[in-house]
């Protein structure tokens, strides 16, 4: 896949995206009803039935261009940005991503505590010694709070986070300098900081067939500053990571019961409504997904993310759940754009 060297062409990152969403395109705000409601939409927690301990889930997420690339010029640690950069500089114009993440939680009710750790390195290469190359590792806690009213026809929530991060965003790398993250922190291009931010959402749903939801979600309420603490998790690091802005996310959903033992949601969204005029392709903030539920045993999924098709499948127990999805990224330009396709994988173990 050949990406265009402009700075425009690069992708739109969330702090947090599950496999159900990135299976249903990206849609999440007016959707979302387990776990994930803790980072996705606080005020969700008010659809919970149940109380989930969930113990471990790891969820990898990679470009289809992976394999290919470490065949050309292996590697052995994907997250790593000395370990992959020789591989992506072998292989021109072809965009590397990568991505893991863990959240274990408990969720009840109206109530949610959890932890997010997660790695992402992308990388392509932009001349014979520079690479476009982001870089990301978090560790964030968070606490969660819903409020129900009218019969939970409005749901309103808060969420506190505080947030660890550790990140690289380099559009024009030079590679031949010393990669290791202790020798990038030194020369001041890895960043490492503490932030807390607070996240506010909220659910509107009238009391009609289909159960038409209006949802929304302003994330890091008057923006998110890393200046809490430093040198925590790199002490080699003197530059703090740029502050997030605030920004709001909103949706709509219906939620058809086609029988007793299967029904479906459907959910449109636009992201980023705040940010939207720093983003030049408008099509990379506009989600549309539909889920279809067979028994709360085996689900499908399909979607539209970014002018790209998405679908994914979960199968459910008790305790266990195994999921599969796959989605394109826009990472390219609104004049030419260019699809990274993606696939994902997750398994949790919950009580």
């Amino acid at each position: 896949m050949i990406i265009p060297a402009f700075t425009e062409a690069r992708e739109r990152r969330e702090f947090y995206n599950g496999i159900r969403a990135l299976g249903m395109g990206g849609a999440s705000v007016a959707a979302v009803n387990d776990e994930t409601a803790l980072y996705l939409n606080p005020a969700a927690l008010g659809r919970l039935r149940d109380i989930y301990g969930t113990i471990l889930d790891p969820e990898l997420d990679i470009s289809k261009n992976l394999p290919d690339m470490s065949r050309v010029k292996g590697f052995s640690q994907p997250f790593t940005i000395d370990s992959v950069l020789p591989s992506v500089m072998a292989n021109t114009n072809t965009y590397y991503h990568a991505n893991m993440q863990i959240s274990p939680s408990f969720v009840a009710r109206n109530f949610g505590i959890g932890l997010l750790g997660k790695y992402t390195l992308d990388a392509v290469s932009t001349g014979a010694s520079t690479a476009d190359v982001f870089y990301r590792d978090d560790l964030a806690f968070f606490l969660a709070y819903n409020l129900r009213l009218f019969d939970g026809r409005i749901k309103i929530g808060f969420s506190g986070k505080l947030i660890s991060r550790i990140e690289m965003d380099e559009p024009a790398l030079d590679t031949t300098q010393a990669l290791d993250l202790p020798s990038l922190a030194r020369a001041g291009l890895v960043k490492e900081g503490v932030g807390a931010g607070a996240d506010v959402g909220v659910l509107l749903t009238a009391p009609w067939v289909w159960l038409p939801t209006l949802g929304a979600v302003m994330r890091d309420v008057g923006g998110t500053p890393f200046d809490k603490a430093s040198g925590i998790r790199n002490k080699d690091a003197t530059q703090r990571p740029d502050p997030v802005k605030q920004d709001l996310d909103v949706g709509i959903s219906v939620s058809p019961i086609h029988s007793n033992n299967l029904r479906s949601v459907w959910t449109l969204e636009y992201s980023g409504l705040l940010t939207a005029a720093d983003e030049t392709d408008k099509a990379k903030l506009v989600h549309f997904g539909t889920e279809f539920n067979f028994g709360d045993v085996f689900f499908l999924r399909a979607g539209y993310n970014q002018r790209y098709w998405t679908a994914g499948f979960e199968l459910a127990s008790e305790r266990f759940q195994f999921q599969l999805a796959t989605y394109g990224e826009e990472v390219g330009t609104p004049a030419a754009p260019a699809e990274d396709r993606r696939y994902v994988g997750k398994f949790s173990f919950r009580f």
